[in-house]
């Protein structure tokens, strides 16, 4: 089931039951719990997810925070749970506060079952942000936020890629909130912007700023009801269309797939924000994008076949496979991920990659004892999943 379902039958279940769930410890086993779950984390698994996590505060001892979740050894997140339909205020986050400074871990969440506010340390180091960088409702989601929330996985965990989608977030509400201010009422800096890209060398007088005013906040009306008239036509907003095109007939994106874009967005983050990696759908595989660029393709990925799946790269015209036991297993092409995204970068827009991307540099990052033709499995052998990762002379 993908996580997007597994979501809306979470919002089913806890319209369901929220009548039932009286106490904060119901809410927690019927609402957090399978959320966790959902997530991919062992919540049967007391070392994974650890419930009355103990932390040391000053001269407060021994307090305890609801869960941490363990990730690769760290303990990544503390969760602090409230009784369902409780105000999720900085109030409420005051226990999060002081437990984050004296834990390793760099995620935050405080939530009532429904609401999940997630925090960081973007503001400054080791101290909680007052403010939360992403809000999953439940009870209001769209497929752009069951993807930002797949960030959380523990299949494609990544704390340095999380906390640069945190920073990208936050800069885009910031540029919204400038926007919205922008478009209500327009600032003389905006209003003399525009004077001088029409007048060009014409000065801006008392006079000229009272004409444009008005001109200026006619035109920014004029262009917020052609936007809202463009949004009603198309039913349908940019960003989620340039972020998961899936919904063709005959095509649906799988879990696997979802978890395996969010894994490479993070392998390659150092490199290109999130963004810059798309996915889209097809019948016979999922393309992984650069910048929604059907000429630029990061992978393939081959998930939906019932015989065994592979990687395929492409260090040249011809096509080397490699066998993958699981999505986790695309790490092991992390450096050939990022060289090829760094050599879209570095290339003009007709080019795949750079020359000097060959096919022995192409080699000499590929894992270990993996660089093979495509070779005939086992018949014990379990299905395998695969994806084709793009070089020098893919087209």
């Amino acid at each position: 089931m993908l996580l997007y379902e597994k979501c809306t039958a979470f919002a089913e279940r806890l319209n369901n039951l929220r009548d039932s769930v009286k106490t904060e410890e119901a809410m927690k086993t019927a609402f957090v719990l399978p959320f966790l779950q959902a997530l991919g984390y062992d919540v049967f698994n007391p070392l994974e997810v650890i419930p009355e996590y103990t932390l040391d505060h000053g001269v407060k001892k021994a307090e305890k925070v609801d869960y941490a979740i363990r990730v690769a050894g760290l303990i990544a997140v503390l969760m602090e749970c409230k009784q369902l339909g409780a105000p999720l205020s900085s109030k409420q986050a005051s226990q999060l506060f002081r437990y984050f400074t004296v834990s390793e871990a760099k995620f935050a969440i405080l939530t009532d079952g429904a609401r999940y506010l997630f925090f960081t340390d973007l503001a400054a180091p080791n101290k909680m942000d007052e403010e939360p960088f992403f809000e999953f409702n439940l009870l209001n989601f769209t497929h752009e936020d069951v993807l930002e929330l797949s960030r959380f996985a523990k299949s494609v965990f990544n704390a340095e890629a999380i906390q640069l989608a945190a920073s990208n977030l936050r800069v885009v509400r910031q540029l919204q909130a400038e926007l919205r201010a922008e478009f209500e009422s327009p600032s003389e800096d905006l209003i003399k912007l525009f004077f001088s890209r029409l007048n060009p060398g014409a000065r801006f007088t008392a006079q000229a700023n009272t004409r444009f005013s008005v001109l200026v906040k006619k035109a920014v009306e004029a262009f917020r009801a052609e936007l809202a008239g463009s949004a009603a036509e198309d039913d349908i907003t940019v960003l989620a269309e340039a972020t998961v095109l899936s919904n063709k007939e005959g095509v649906e994106t799988t879990q696997d797939e979802l978890d395996a874009m969010a894994l490479i967005q993070t392998l390659v983050a150092d490199c290109a924000p999130p963004d810059d990696v798309v996915l889209r759908d097809a019948k016979s595989y999922c393309a992984i994008l650069f910048q929604n660029n059907n000429r630029k393709p990061i992978a393939r990925l081959y998930f939906n076949r019932s015989v065994q799946k592979q990687i395929g790269l492409f260090a040249s015209a011809e096509e080397t496979k490699y066998p993958l036991d699981s999505v986790a297993d695309i790490q092991h092409y992390a450096d050939m991920l990022r060289a090829t995204v760094a050599g879209y970068q570095s290339s003009g827009d007709s080019q795949v990659l750079t020359s000097s991307f060959t096919e022995q540099s192409m080699d000499s990052l590929a894992p270990t004892g993996q660089v093979s033709t495509v070779a005939s499995p086992a018949e014990t052998s379990p299905p395998k999943i695969s994806i084709t990762v793009f070089g020098m002379g893919a087209t």
